[in-house]
């Protein structure tokens, strides 16, 4: 049988999704290991979107082919025994054959997190990326709506991107203050390699007032990453959201996405 996942997972201590040939801590080498004990036996897990090092997940999708028979219990909390504290399965379902975690998907969503005052903060620390300067979140919000659509994004990607072309598509971008930071969240139907971080550095040095709203689109047009700025950091960079065709019927996180509610959480 082929079973889903439902994946939540705190990036900060991981190098990235994928397994290594070096052998460093990744999420896909703790999490085979956990649910292949519950399944007795090996198990090899495809995932929605290969997160890089320090990236969170409240939405990761995975799913797996076995010849075990589990109940859906028995899949998460087996393996979330076997898993370490900075992991754990949401939720989990048998799936129709054809579903694939990766190619079945229709898009993903991003959420990234900005805190931008003087000081710091130890509780957002790897949680949030901090910016000493105050933004312009409206600023940003104008400038990432030209980013929205059907794009060439080589602007946006990494110099080790793989992916066999640059066409992407954002279906939105909003960037908000919300509480004492901003949350940009952005929607495609797939992303290359370090596009949201690249994203988020060129919306941020617009936000400062660095740059003109109009050079988001003047990034986009040159189509040169060595002309896009700055890549941001990984911290604060969520995966909240998998989107599939309804016919596959996967459960729904039940997880709040994380986001500045008030300015109290941010001492």
């Amino acid at each position: 049988m082929r079973v889903a996942l439902g994946v939540q997972y705190d990036g900060a201590a991981f190098r990235g999704w994928q397994a290594q040939k070096s052998g460093v801590r990744t999420v896909q080498i703790c999490l085979e290991h956990a649910v292949s004990k519950v399944a007795n036996q090996p198990v090899s897990l495809i995932c929605a979107g290969r997160t890089d090092t320090g990236v969170h997940s409240i939405g990761q999708v995975v799913h797996f082919d076995t010849t075990a028979v589990r109940s859906k219990r028995s899949w998460v909390l087996g393996s979330n025994a076997h898993l370490p504290s900075d992991i754990n399965l949401i939720w989990a379902c048998e799936v129709a054959g054809d579903f694939h975690a990766r190619f079945s998907a229709l898009s993903r969503r991003y959420r990234y997190l900005i805190l931008d005052r003087s000081h710091r903060s130890a509780l957002w620390r790897k949680r949030a990326t901090w910016h000493r300067r105050q933004l312009d979140a409206e600023r940003m919000h104008v400038a990432g709506q030209a980013l929205v659509g059907e794009h060439d994004f080589s602007s946006f990607r990494a110099i080790e991107c793989q992916a066999r072309h640059p066409i992407r598509e954002i279906y939105h971008l909003t960037v908000k203050r919300q509480g004492g930071g901003i949350v940009l969240e952005i929607e495609a139907n797939a992303f290359l390699y370090h596009m949201v971080r690249n994203i988020a550095g060129v919306l941020m040095t617009i936000g400062a007032g660095d740059r003109p709203v109009e050079w988001g689109r003047e990034v986009l047009e040159r189509r040169d990453r060595t002309k896009g700025g700055v890549t941001a950091p990984a911290d604060g960079l969520y995966l909240i959201k998998v989107f599939y065709p309804a016919r596959f019927s996967l459960p729904g996180s039940f997880i709040s996405v994380p986001g500045f509610v008030r300015d109290s959480v941010l001492a």
